[in-house]
């Protein structure tokens, strides 16, 4: 009885318990409370519970003895910014843009508004990557989207939002029709600031020559005064309104206690527009509103330039993503009527309705309907592949010819156009070494170069004070570390997205580097350089058992394998009533397994030979030219021969032409047999051939052609390559290839067109060569323009049209790869 009363006791203060800090009531399910005064005080919230903390350990806990009204709830406290980044935590908000790679790992991609230059890049990678939970953050400068990595039971996606707000920038989820939004908000903005610096700043420079006319052949006193006031006038709603984001960008700078570009820009304006003001107040000195309005109007226009070449060096990948639908046609629970619904709404299982002109709204299997998909987006190739019940269909592809009816089978993030999204944003925000040297040199270029100006000042201050000002100037605006780190990430933009645009997925920026610098080209043969899709053409027995029983031991034993030899056998069973058991797969050389009890062994002949050495091998049946051959046997006897043969891919031979004018080592390393091998390098022009090779074989020699000094870049598609291609300096795989096989690749070829990789290596080489040309441009201009400025070569004027100019060469150049074939 008094446990049941204390129970009931507590139960009723607990349901009539206020909170301490603001009066609302205590929610039932809640415990929260805060030490006041020696007393646990109870919390209706953790807003209350925070606020509350923060007045206790700040000293001021006497505040709850002598309020007379109860405190504003937490919630009240909580700003709006907040409340709203909380909505990104839900699961299902989450849904269409970040992606899951296990049970606590996230990874999402975020459009970050208010980047100007490196310095913004480097705080917001520094501020972010230090939150406990954060295992990776990477912006790219060139399209202002950070790629984020973070542990979800340690950190929340929206705290991370409000980290990267908290420093003065703006962070949201990157959807290509937001940005675009963005964008179009940006180009107008900016351009209304450009027109108000140029229709006043056209003003501001009649009266400057008018003063400057003055001091040649004499002017009143009063119409100096005059125009001096009313250059003060239309110089101000320059500076205020059109000045602006630069005042701003270099007050966030200097409150997150960084030097961004912003700061000697702003330095350099306010430190000629107070010198003008002081002029025109005193009546002494040189004013320099022109200088203000031009600096003002050229960096304006400047950046709009560079908004502009960033939007265009991202086309490829908005196009990726703009060209999944916003709507699509699902069929409603009875089945007979189809609704209308947000494609983000579309789950695994749902049939929905292609028409004809309509864009697939996720990836998923033919139900009905025979037409005709144009997957140009995806693979560059403009022929329409034709589409029945049972084939697949990537979400994005445009239907042409009749209305198709679809199962879903993956939504979102899980899409092949997410996938391909995900990979050439990775690409183009990596950072190859090259890159990281120039954002550590801009990080503390800007400082290096305020103190400059600030020693330039002093001397001549002391040498000449009416040349200080202009000089000072001059030296704070004329440098441009932003081209340097402009240099690279603009031209990895620009690159991958043209190599996209052929059908080459660029997954990694070092990938690309480093197939500019390659030495030795290696080929797998089948899937390769043959289309990957060879047919049994021939099964010759030479034991009891007739031709339908070795197809079906041998369909049974390759069932569960993605190699192309084993797609051919499975395919030329129609219906197989056996099933293997304990299989085990040798890549390279063979599978071996049970069925109906005995053992059995389907492999190449060195793979038989390792494994039954007992067993005679015949070779009255040799490998047909251009075929391959593949013995069935136990463990007495061969009872089969099982012949393949493949296609050639179209284009190959000219791609090898094209690789070895460039001066490239051509190799075609195959675990098929020599004369197969033999006969597909002999009609592509290759004559270093390694036949018969395990993937251990394939990997031990590309390792001694690396130590030899070779940059060795590797083309294949199987499980069997997933090794050697993890170990070659860039490694390409396959549209068709196994999984493990283009997780392991730089770059995925996703046309069926060979000559896009000779291509891809003519791009490479150029995009390095402009990356260079961009370092060079960036070093040269800033060392020159530098010392020029400080010796008082260099009037303002003339160093506003030099920084921006800097900025804009780096960016057209860059450019140059958008359309460069």
């Amino acid at each position: 009885m008094p446990d049941e009363q204390a129970s009931q006791t507590e139960s009723s203060k607990t349901a009539n318990e206020t909170c301490f800090h603001c009066g609302l009531p205590v929610p039932p399910s809640l415990d929260l409370t805060v030490r006041i005064e020696g007393r646990d005080e109870p919390m209706c919230c953790h807003g209350c519970q925070a606020v509350a903390r923060a007045i206790v350990e700040s000293g001021n806990a006497g505040f709850y003895r002598h309020r007379t009204e109860v405190s504003p709830t937490g919630r009240e406290m909580v700003p709006e910014f907040i409340r709203q980044t909380q909505v990104y935590d839900h699961p299902a908000v989450q849904k269409s843009f970040v992606r899951r790679e296990d049970d606590n790992v996230r990874e999402a991609a975020l459009m970050l508004e208010g980047i100007v230059c490196a310095a913004c890049i480097w705080l917001n990678e520094r501020h972010v990557s230090r939150l406990p939970g954060v295992l990776d953050m990477q912006v790219n400068y060139a399209t202002h989207r950070a790629r984020i990595r973070w542990d979800d039971s340690r950190i929340r996606l929206s705290e991370i939002l409000q980290a990267i707000h908290d420093i003065g920038y703006v962070a949201h989820p990157y959807d290509p029709q937001q940005q675009q939004q963005g964008f179009e908000r940006e180009r107008k903005d900016r351009l209304r600031r450009i027109g108000v610096a140029g229709v006043l700043g056209m003003q501001v420079m009649m009266l400057s020559l008018a003063l400057y006319a003055g001091d040649w052949s004499g002017m009143e006193t009063g119409f100096r005064t005059l125009f001096r006031w009313v250059g003060l006038l239309l110089t101000t709603p320059v500076l205020l309104y059109s000045g602006a984001p630069f005042l701003r960008g270099a007050w966030r700078d200097l409150h997150n206690r960084s030097a961004g570009m912003d700061v000697p820009v702003a330095i350099g304006i306010l430190v000629a527009f107070s010198g003008s003001v002081h002029a025109t107040v005193t009546g002494h000195g040189e004013v320099y509103y022109d200088s203000v309005v031009m600096f003002v109007f050229f960096l304006l226009v400047s950046r709009y330039f560079e908004l502009m070449a960033r939007k265009r060096g991202a086309e490829s990948a908005e196009q990726l993503g703009q060209s999944m639908p916003a709507v699509a046609s699902r069929r409603s629970g009875d089945g007979e009527k189809y609704e209308t619904v947000a494609a983000a709404e579309l789950q695994p299982g749902d049939i929905v309705m292609i028409r004809p002109g309509e864009n697939v709204p996720a990836d998923g299997t033919v139900e009905r309907g025979v037409s005709s998909v144009s997957e140009a987006l995806l693979t560059g190739e403009s022929t329409p592949l034709g589409r029945s019940p049972g084939d697949p269909l990537v979400g994005g592809s445009i239907n042409i010819e009749s209305p198709l009816y679809m199962r879903v089978d993956r939504t979102g993030m899980d899409t092949v156009l997410a996938e391909i999204g995900r990979l050439l944003e990775q690409a183009q925000g990596e950072k190859p070494a090259i890159t990281l040297l120039a954002d550590r040199v801009a990080s503390w270029f800007v400082t290096a170069v305020i103190v400059i100006a600030a020693v330039t000042g002093v001397y001549w201050w002391q040498h000449s004070p009416g040349s200080w000002l202009p000089i000072l100037v001059s030296v704070l605006v004329v440098t441009c570390p932003c081209a340097l780190s402009l240099a690279t990430p603009t031209a990895l933009s620009a690159a991958t997205g043209n190599l996209l645009g052929r059908g080459l997925l660029t997954t990694s920026s070092r990938g690309l580097e480093m197939l500019a610098r390659c030495t030795h080209v290696v080929f797998d043969k089948t899937g390769t350089l043959t289309r990957g899709e060879p047919a049994v053409t021939a099964v010759r027995t030479c034991g009891d058992l007739d031709e339908q029983a070795v197809l079906h031991i041998a369909a049974a034993l390759e069932q569960p394998s993605e190699h192309p030899a084993a797609r051919a056998i499975t395919a030329a069973v129609t219906h197989n009533p056996v099933t293997a058991t304990d299989i085990i797969s040798f890549p390279g050389s063979g599978i071996s397994g049970s069925v109906a009890g005995q053992h059995w062994l389907l492999g190449n002949a060195s793979f038989i030979a390792e494994h039954c050495p007992q067993v005679d091998l015949p070779d009255e049946y040799g490998e047909i030219a251009g075929g391959t051959r593949i013995l069935l046997a136990d463990r007495r006897q061969v009872h089969a021969h099982i012949l393949l043969q493949d296609e050639l891919r179209p284009g190959a031979a000219d791609m090898i032409r094209r690789l070895r004018e460039t001066g490239k080592t051509v190799i075609l390393m195959s675990g098929d047999g020599a004369a197969a091998c033999r006969h597909i390098a002999g009609l592509v022009g290759i004559d270093n051939v390694h036949a018969d090779m395990k993937p251990e074989d394939k990997l031990d020699r590309v390792k001694q052609l690396q130590q030899q000094g070779a940059v060795v870049a590797m083309i294949g598609d199987g499980i069997n390559d997933a090794p050697v291609l993890a170990a070659a300096d860039v490694s390409i795989a396959m549209h068709g290839a196994a999984h493990i096989s283009r997780a392991s690749a730089d770059m995925v070829l996703l046309s069926q067109e060979l000559g896009t990789l000779a291509t891809g290596a003519h791009l490479a080489r150029k995009t390095l060569t402009i990356i260079r040309q961009n370092l060079a441009w960036a070093a040269g201009y800033n060392l020159l323009a530098l010392p020029a400025a400080a010796l008082g070569y260099i009037a303002p004027w003339m160093a506003a049209i030099g920084m921006s100019a800097s900025s804009l060469f780096v960016v057209l150049n860059a450019l140059r790869l958008v359309r460069s074939e």
